[in-house]
């Protein structure tokens, strides 16, 4: 993630540039390389769920001195519409649909610079401090 452009307890929209030199394009598409649907998914996730998450979080890290943190995603329904280039600027945008028992779900949507919808899905993480063993 690049920027935070807005953060609530309802919603996360933040920006990711897709480095013309990350190595998952090599040989992805040989002279029409894209980015892989797995990262567009993976971007999402990290956006979407985990910088929400973190959020939803915070005021229990108050109370914990040195607190860890684990996330998992447990399940994500996405659809893709315009393939994303090298060097393209996306914005992520999540909607919460309900944080409860650790359990976050959101509505997710990636648009390109242009403004065009790259993918939408559903996703769903859980997010939860771990206990210092």
């Amino acid at each position: 993630m690049d920027e935070l452009v807005e953060l609530n307890e309802d919603r996360v929209v933040g920006t990711f540039t897709f480095s013309p030199d990350l190595d998952f394009y090599q040989g992805h598409f040989k002279d029409f390389p894209v980015t892989p649907g797995v990262i567009l998914t993976e971007c999402c996730a990290q956006i979407g769920l985990v910088c929400l998450g973190i959020f939803l979080l915070e005021n229990y890290w108050e109370k914990e001195q040195n607190p860890k943190m684990g996330i998992g995603l447990s399940s994500t329904e996405m659809d893709f519409y315009h393939p994303v280039p090298p060097g393209e600027k996306v914005t992520v945008t999540s909607d919460k649909i309900y944080f409860r028992f650790h359990k976050l779900k959101c509505r997710v949507k990636m648009y390109n610079s242009s403004g065009q919808l790259v993918c939408k899905g559903i996703m769903a993480g859980m997010v939860k401090l771990e206990e210092d063993e």
